[in-house]
């Protein structure tokens, strides 16, 4: 049992430093062929957001905000990746690895 235990909270340190390091990654999408960026973090938080000024036309300010959507939605869903690859074994072990 206390090996089990051991186990258990050597797991969660894993998961810890894990989380820790996907606060601290920063992930980069763009939308337009890279006329707009958007940079996440492997939290998800939005740290940076350009764009290219060639791109503005204040007559057409709807095709800047689908840009600007779509590079958001490109970076979370590299971060969402990223989660997945780091966290994946730690997530899948769960208590079936330990108990496995």
């Amino acid at each position: 049992m206390q090996a089990l235990l051991q186990q258990a909270q050597n797991m969660q340190q894993q998961m810890a430093t894990a989380q820790e390091e996907l606060a601290n990654t920063e992930v980069t999408g763009n939308a337009g062929n890279g006329l707009v960026t958007a940079t996440v973090t492997g939290g998800g938080e939005l740290v940076n957001l350009a764009i290219d000024p060639k791109i503005v036309d204040p007559e057409d300010v709807e095709t800047l905000q689908d840009l600007v959507i779509a590079a958001i939605k490109d970076a979370n869903q590299k971060a969402q990746s990223l989660v997945e690859q780091k966290l994946g074994p730690l997530a899948q072990g769960g208590l079936g690895g330990l108990l496995g």
